[in-house]
């Protein structure tokens, strides 16, 4: 578990690591570094997978489960810990703005949160949902990369990212509200604290953890 979360499997590498003995195999290996770098050659992951996490957990917030805020809290929460949720978001972003206005036949929109990863060379647009996900909030994220897309890239950046954090997603409603060759749009689940053991089995769909001592 500690090694998935420092190396950021996807679920496809992990399931290969496993498959293949890697934990075993790393631990008779004298040359480690090649054995933990072997997955990126073997299943590499799509680029857009390198930057995007689900689910995401921002106990650095300190919010105490089952605790009501509004999205404006939470949202002003992640810029007063600005630095931990960049460590959180992970490698390569920095912060571009918040609440982000534009203008479109009159009627204002406002983006909560924008980043600019420089590893992939776009921006990242988040979202935040203190509620379950609907079909309407991707719908409103699509338009908002659909923006960033016609309106805001700079030459030499790839397409936009758009991330809908909420407290609560049905798989169901991503599938069928996003295009099957959809790399742009992204839904990812956020604890603002560490989560249980029985939260986690139902996060990996796991039905049984054996603890190591």
């Amino acid at each position: 578990m500690e090694e998935c979360a420092k190396a950021a499997w996807s679920v496809r590498q992990l399931e290969r690591q496993i498959n293949t003995m890697y934990y075993q195999r790393i631990l008779a290996s004298q040359d480690k570094i090649a054995v933990a770098n072997e997955i990126q050659t073997t299943e590499p992951k799509p680029e857009y997978e390198k930057i995007v996490k689900d689910p995401y957990v921002m106990e650095f917030l300190q919010i105490q489960p089952d605790t009501h805020v509004y999205e404006g809290d939470l949202e002003q929460a992640l810029i007063d810990h600005l630095q931990h949720f960049l460590l959180e978001l992970g490698r390569g972003f920095s912060f571009v703005a918040r609440q982000k206005r534009f203008t479109l036949d009159g009627q204002d929109f406002f983006i909560d949160l924008v980043f600019y990863n420089y590893i992939l060379k776009c921006f990242v647009l988040i979202d935040l949902k203190m509620g379950k996900l609907t079909h309407q909030d991707l719908g409103q994220m699509q338009m908002y990369v659909n923006y960033y897309t016609r309106e805001m890239m700079n030459e030499g950046d790839t397409q936009p990212i758009g991330i809908v954090l909420c407290a609560d997603k049905g798989d169901s409603i991503v599938k069928y509200t996003l295009p099957e060759d959809n790399h742009q749009i992204f839904a990812s689940k956020y604890f603002t604290y560490l989560p249980s053991e029985e939260e986690l089995k139902r996060e990996l769909n796991v039905k049984e953890f054996h603890k190591k001592e």
